[in-house]
């Protein structure tokens, strides 16, 4: 009898632990959502030369139907490359207090793992296969449930744009996003 006390006990409070940290995600989602706008020292490799970023926009769209999930977009601003900016859609998650984020155009991933997050600024270190690097970012908009203004158009960004003596006939690879160590 004490050793089935004992096994229910311990599932009892392993349920406990989960349970305890899908409310510790949702609260990191609830306060992710809306638009960011910083520094994430990202850059792009393309053509043999590499271009930094002068600053980053993300917006996390919390999926209404999950707790710590959604979408939204990634919008990588430069000065002095071909183009204007490099944008993706995201999909992300928390999980376990780690913020995973896929880029859907590029078909690739990076992770947050060591942050800080208040209602108003964002702040630690990506993580982007082996390279952790600081980024800084503070919130810029936060959904407004009562008109639904966004600020964004899936339809508004494409994934890079070209310079004006780009020959439109030739197949332009996208401009690849590293971060830099």
């Amino acid at each position: 009898m004490k050793k089935l006390y004992t096994m229910m006990m311990m599932a009892v409070m392993g349920l406990m632990t989960i349970s305890l940290t899908s409310c510790e995600d949702e609260r990191i989602a609830n306060t992710l959502e809306g638009t960011w706008k910083g520094n994430m020292y990202i850059a792009c490799k393309w053509d043999g030369r590499e271009y930094d970023a002068t600053y980053t926009e993300i917006t996390f769209l919390k999926d209404p139907s999950r707790y710590s999930s959604g979408s939204g977009y990634w919008v990588d601003y430069y000065s002095d490359a071909p183009w204007d900016y490099v944008a993706n859609h995201i999909n992300w998650r928390v999980d376990y207090g780690t913020i995973y984020v896929n880029f859907v155009e590029e078909g690739s991933s990076l992770a947050i793992r060591d942050y800080h997050l208040t209602s108003s600024r964002f702040w630690g270190y990506i993580s982007d296969g082996g390279n952790d690097v600081e980024f800084e970012l503070y919130c810029v908009d936060r959904p407004n449930y009562y008109n639904y203004r966004w600020g964004f158009d899936y339809n508004g960004y494409r994934s890079y744009t070209r310079g004006n003596g780009a020959d439109s006939t030739k197949t332009v690879e996208m401009p690849k996003r590293f971060v830099r160590p």
